[in-house]
């Protein structure tokens, strides 16, 4: 059997491309994988939010197989991609008749669809769900929404890879460091990945500046790019001659692991979240370092002693900044919330462990 692998590869500059050819490389020593093919015994399509997928998408529907949701919640996806009729009638597909009216002012307020909760309320899988042979989903959040949709879909929950990274030159991490101005016992909190709203970017930075005051000798990496230029400028107040607030643009896979390395503790937040379990939070969590990540069903299958939970809503400030507090206060706490959460990634999300399980639903689905 030939499987059809359809995917953004690297480097193309998304989670999904990186994850992707992890996994496209793992297949391929399983049997004959080959990226987008006319003909295959079964293809496996990788969706997300991400206008990349377009195409994919597309040929997800005309040419139903295996469908990867890296995001759960469509919505950003279709609001980017359709016109306003074809968005309608799209909701309309999903959610009936009687919607139309609630997809047009969807429509019309999508400006603040990155931070505003109804949207992700729709997710808008029932198409595709329903035509696939099946859905695979990381977490059980994901696997609820496909099946609200489309309640006869094939499920399987496969849990993130996690492929761990060369083992850090010690020499450049502290190079690392230092080049930011740190000095080696300074407790290094960082950020990573594009900088949405729903990453909590803002209150992110006012926790932090609760932190600072309390322990000065904190401080916080915020690496990647902004998301939108609206965000840009309402974190540049909090961003601007902050003491303990250091600025990195997007990182390349090399000096991403040396900062992923030299920082103390990730915070990875999620709120609206869109069904997606975090490949940051798996990345960082597999070297051995704590998370403080939103405690939320997304996050579920973490051990509650693998990770700082931090409670979403009106709360989530003071939750950020009290952890936060803890985290630096107590180094060895956090660096052994960091150890037990490698042990559970290691065991649980291991490429060839999830490797495996992909081509155990390849071959069950696949002609």
């Amino acid at each position: 059997m030939t499987v059809g692998f359809e995917s953004p590869l690297p480097p193309a500059r998304t989670g999904v491309a990186d994850y992707a050819g992890v996994l496209l490389a793992a297949l391929r020593r399983r049997g004959s994988v080959q990226v987008a093919p006319k003909h295959a015994g079964v293809h496996l399509y990788h969706l997300g939010n991400n206008q990349l997928h377009r195409e994919i998408y597309r040929r997800a529907l005309a040419r139903p197989g295996i469908v990867v949701l890296h995001d759960a919640v469509l919505q950003h996806f279709f609001l980017g991609s359709l016109e306003e009729k074809q968005y309608v009638e799209e909701f309309a597909y999903n959610y009936g008749e009687w919607h139309r009216e609630l997809a047009h002012s969807l429509w019309r307020g999508r400006a603040s669809s990155g931070f505003t909760h109804r949207y992700y309320a729709y997710p808008m899988l029932r198409r595709i769900a329903e035509v696939s042979r099946a859905i695979v989903v990381h977490n059980p959040v994901a696997a609820r929404m496909v099946r609200e949709h489309a309640p006869s879909a094939h499920v399987v929950e496969i849990p993130h890879l996690f492929a761990p990274p060369p083992p850090p030159n010690t020499a450049d991490v502290i190079q690392f460091r230092a080049t930011l101005g740190l000095a080696p016992r300074r407790f290094l909190f960082a950020v990573f990945g594009y900088l949405r709203e729903s990453k909590r970017i803002l209150n992110i930075l006012r926790a932090f500046d609760v932190i600072h005051r309390e322990l000065p000798q904190t401080a916080l990496l915020v690496a990647g790019e902004f998301a939108s230029q609206d965000l840009a400028r309402a974190a540049e107040p909090l961003l601007a001659a902050h003491p303990g607030i250091l600025r990195l643009s997007h990182l390349p896979e090399r000096q991403f692991w040396c900062a992923a390395a030299a920082c103390d503790a990730c915070i990875n937040l999620r709120d609206p979240a869109a069904g997606e379990t975090s490949g940051i939070s798996i990345r960082l969590m597999g070297i051995g370092k704590a998370v403080l990540l939103t405690g939320s069903g997304e996050s579920s299958r973490f051990p509650e002693t693998a990770c700082f939970r931090i409670v979403p809503g009106v709360a989530e400030t003071t939750s950020l900044s009290e952890h936060g507090m803890v985290a630096a206060s107590l180094p060895q706490t956090t660096r052994e919330i960091g150890r037990r959460a490698a042990d559970h990634v290691h065991s649980f999300h291991s490429l060839d462990r999830v490797a495996d399980k992909y081509w155990e639903t390849l071959c069950a689905y696949g002609h």
